[in-house]
């Protein structure tokens, strides 16, 4: 049994996260962080430092401000941690990398299996097509309440083909103020954002009289609370290092 303890259990994403483990046999929540209290029918802390439960892992799907205080704890505790938080500063990505040598840390921009099955195929498509001249571009969709743009999984994809193609790609976010053809470098990434959309990645590879595109959409959020605890499952046990979806799927 897998006892987790879930840092934003009263967010969105946390609540989702909570419902998913209730009903299964082989973990369960020993412990919700939020500080917004709630009738939860595990112990609830609004500061985790408070928190003295035994467990095995913490998920945190929080705000990116938060991430560092969990981090600590995470140490301080020798728990495994999943970050499904995004848009963190460039600091606390430093500070990951740091925690990583002491606890498993595992992160994805994304943590959809669907998602990251796509970054797989995208890293040979890029390879396969490199010598044809085709042309990259990224298309993300989200709902008018997102906050960052371009996503983290429009970069994720993005990553993943150019650490592939030894990162010869130059990422170009807005063309309205470059007057000149594209380049072959160039990797486009465009961000749109409107109404209740959960998410819509399209990767398209425009060559000479041919397109071809792969496409990615979410119809709910649960996707990703899925993948959290499948991350959670996964890393209880292993070393301290980073990890991702990739390894999940290895």
């Amino acid at each position: 049994m897998v006892k987790i303890i879930m840092n934003g259990c009263n967010g969105h994403m946390g609540k989702t996260i909570c419902n998913i483990v209730a009903q299964k046999n082989d973990c369960e929540i020993v412990a919700g962080i939020d500080i917004v209290e709630s009738n939860a029918t595990f112990p609830m802390y609004t500061n985790i430092n408070d928190c003295d439960m035994p467990a095995d892992v913490i998920i945190d799907f929080s705000t990116a401000n938060a991430v560092p205080i969990v981090l600590d704890y995470a140490v301080s505790k020798k728990l495994p941690i999943v970050i499904c938080t995004t848009g963190l500063s460039d600091e606390t990505l430093k500070k990951i990398d740091l925690v990583s040598k002491e606890i498993p840390v595992f992160r994805s921009a994304n943590m959809s299996l669907g998602i990251n099955l796509i970054a797989s195929l995208l890293k040979k498509a890029v390879k396969m097509l490199d010598d044809s001249n085709f042309d990259i571009e990224i298309i993300e969709k989200h709902h008018n309440q997102k906050i960052d743009a371009p996503s983290g999984t429009a970069l994720l994809l993005a990553d993943a083909m150019n650490e592939t193609m030894n990162n010869k790609y130059e990422y170009i976010y807005d063309r309205s103020s470059i007057r000149k053809k594209r380049d072959k470098k160039e990797l486009g990434i465009h961000a749109v954002r409107g109404g209740t959309i959960v998410g819509e990645h399209s990767v398209i590879f425009a060559g000479k009289d041919e397109v071809i595109e792969f496409k990615h959409s979410a119809n709910s959020k649960e996707i990703f609370a899925v993948g959290a605890v499948k991350a959670a499952q996964f890393i209880v046990g292993k070393s301290y290092g980073k990890y991702d979806m990739q390894d999940v799927m290895a």
